[in-house]
This record gives C-alpha cells, sequence and structure tokens, in this order.
C-alpha cells in the first residue's frame, strides 16, 4: 500500500469505540506531517503495521517478550518497506506461520499507544489469514504463541486489544473467512 492507500484505508475504518476514533484522527495527522511517518530513526512518532492472524482455529495472539502481555504480532516498517509487506514480514518473524492478506487488504483497526523509549506508535493492524497450522517462533521470539476462539480472545489480550477482538469476531463470524 502505498501512502495515499493507506491514508484512505484509515479514513475508511469505521470506529470500535472512543479511542480508535482519536487514534484514526491522529494517525491521519503523522501520515500528513512532513517526514516520513515509518521511519523510527527519523522520528519518535511512528506507524507500526501488526495483523490479526485469523484461521478456522480462531485468532493467534503471543505473549510479548518484553512486555509479558498478550497482544497480535507486528512491528516496525523497515526502510523501503509498505506497511501491508511489513506486516507479513513481522507475523512470519514473530509466529513462523506464512500468512496472506485478504483480497483486497483489510486494514481493520487503528491504535495510537506509547512504545519503547518514549516512542510513539501508531499501529495499523491489517486481518492476514493462515493455515490451520501450529505456530513455530523461532529462537529469540516469544515462544508464546497460541490460537484462541474469538470469544476467548478479548478475556486473554491487554485490555485496550479487547474491543477490536470483539468486533474481530462479529466481523469473521459476518465474512465467514475462517
Amino acid at each position: 500500500m502505498n501512502g495515499e492507500e493507506v491514508r484512505r484505508a484509515v479514513r475508511e475504518i469505521t470506529p470500535v469505540d472512543a479511542r480508535e476514533a482519536d487514534s484514526i484522527e491522529r494517525t491521519l495527522a503523522i501520515l500528513e506531517a512532513p517526514g516520513d511517518p515509518f521511519d523510527q530513526r527519523e522520528n519518535a512518532h511512528h506507524v507500526t503495521a501488526s495483523a490479526f492472524v485469523v484461521s478456522s482455529r480462531g485468532v493467534l495472539l503471543h505473549r510479548h517478550r518484553r512486555l509479558g502481555i498478550w497482544v497480535q504480532p507486528g512491528g516496525h516498517v523497515d526502510p523501503g518497506e509498505t506497511v501491508d509487506v511489513a506486516t507479513l514480514r513481522e507475523v512470519r518473524e514473530e509466529t513462523g506461520l506464512d500468512v496472506r492478506h485478504l483480497d483486497p487488504v483489510e486494514l481493520f483497526h487503528v491504535d495510537v499507544h506509547p512504545g519503547p523509549r518514549g516512542h510513539t506508535h501508531y499501529d495499523l493492524r491489517f486481518v492476514v489469514l493462515s493455515e490451520p497450522l501450529d505456530p513455530t517462533p523461532p529462537p529469540g521470539e516469544s515462544p508464546l504463541v497460541e490460537w484462541f476462539d474469538f470469544a476467548e480472545a478479548p478475556g486473554r489480550a491487554v485490555a485496550d486489544l479487547s474491543a477490536a477482538l470483539v468486533k474481530l469476531g462479529t466481523w469473521v463470524n459476518r465474512t465467514s473467512v475462517a
């Protein structure tokens, strides 16, 4: 996704709650600001990419190795990389699973939250599909990566993710993608 496609996708999201509505406004502002909004070296406020990985087994979460909380896989966008490609790379790096975007690519949720070292992350959260395989995270990544059914996931994840996971479960049931 190029910059204009990302801005359009962010504008098209129907926020699940007031937090996401605020995150959408803040993300659109950073996407319009001078400089590269994806470059963590250029700016302490930068866009990140993550994924709600879904399959017939539910949604995949991992226990973040530094924060100790259950979240979706994701991370920084590398130089020269698009946000949709970064999403797939991050899932593979953190879970060992090769996933694919929906067609068309589905930006599902946006969240602004504190990152490490005083950074602020403007996280673009995509829905991606996986085969219902066991995750195989590589050494150095969290070994705790698990499938959760859509009803259980909101209670297991960090509280800030609950509303998005409820929305995801409803969306999956309505679209039958998993």
